[in-house]
């Protein structure tokens, strides 16, 4: 047994770090080392609901570490190969099948978080734009931003973002938006109303709430589409039936089990080639016995800058 630290997430809300134990690995496992982790959304959203809530999620998922043992039976994978898997443990055992070996690289290991890039493939793929069409991104935050940079090279003729902050929006700029507006900027109904008359054929939302879904409703075209990719976190939606009846729009659900292909080989291609670049994404990094306190100041708003938190380890 070798010691390890991890996260708890506690019933009612909030997070401690606790010592664990793990074992040698058993057949057919990696026992990896981490080396980064990243913090989702739902992350945040576990820290505010709790251990106990039927939507909780597990002590994280975007794990970056290096093999340190190999189990029974394991084949193309040696001590030393950097992998993409695990959570927040220090040290864990996961299945060697749901490994990925991270290329050889010069990317600090915060910049080689894969998991949330294999979403964006994802959600990439399911939108099947076709060159020439014009897009809406609602939402300029991690996933969004990731998704613009897939997307910038893939001939669309307007790629316009909209979110409710003007740094991240100028950043989605550099990162390939051909034009950006804030929605709650003065005279933004005006702006609405000239988007909605362009014909929009895709809005891809990745807001995760219940005014952006709203908003690629009302500028979606008639028989356009609408890429579902943020999770509106919760029991309960809301839609107007009558607008998308009568437009004739299709709506597609591009969460993480929509995948209609093994989303994690090309996500390790576009950081490897730097199609997507985490760098200018990541904006805090946090060693892990900081994890309880940067929650709390996270999820309530206390963190200036915040578009995504990685846990790093010595």
């Amino acid at each position: 047994m070798t010691d390890a630290r991890n996260v708890r997430y506690l019933p009612g809300g909030g997070a401690e770090i606790v010592d664990i134990s793990v074992a040698d690995p058993g057949p057919g496992e990696l026992q990896v080392s981490k080396t980064a982790c990243g913090i989702c959304s739902w992350d945040l959203q576990t820290f505010r609901w709790g251990s106990d809530h039927t939507s909780a999620a597990p002590p994280g998922h975007e794990g970056v570490g290096v093999v340190t043992m190999v189990g029974d039976g394991v084949r193309g994978f040696e001590v030393g190969d950097r992998v993409v898997g695990g959570g927040f443990a220090s040290l864990n055992n996961i299945r060697a099948q749901h490994a990925y070996k991270v290329p050889a690289s010069n990317l600090a290991p915060e910049h080689w978080v894969v998991e949330p890039v294999s979403c964006c493939v994802t959600g990439v793929d399911r939108c099947e734009l076709k060159s020439g069409e014009r897009l809406v991104m609602i939402g300029a935050g991690f996933m969004g931003l990731i998704s613009l940079q897939i997307l910038r090279g893939m001939a669309a003729d307007q790629i316009v973002a909209l979110d409710v902050d003007d740094d991240r929006l100028a950043l989605a700029r550099k990162l390939g938006a051909t034009e950006t507006h804030n929605v709650t900027a003065p005279g933004f109904d005006e702006i609405r109303k000239d988007i909605a008359s362009r014909g929009i054929d895709i809005v891809y939302d990745t807001s995760g709430v219940q005014s952006g879904l709203d908003l690629a409703t009302q500028i979606v075209r008639p028989g356009g589409k609408i890429n579902v990719f943020g999770w509106l976190k919760g029991d309960t939606a809301t839609f107007n039936p009558t607008a998308w009846h009568g437009k004739g729009i299709t709506v597609i659900n591009s969460g993480p089990a929509a995948r209609i292909r093994d989303p994690f080989p090309p996500a390790i291609r576009l950081l490897q080639n730097g199609v997507v670049d985490l760098k200018s994404l990541v904006t805090h990094t946090i060693p892990l016995e900081e994890f309880p306190r940067f929650m709390a100041n996270a999820t309530t708003g206390n963190v200036p800058g915040y578009i995504k938190g990685v846990v790093t380890y010595a």
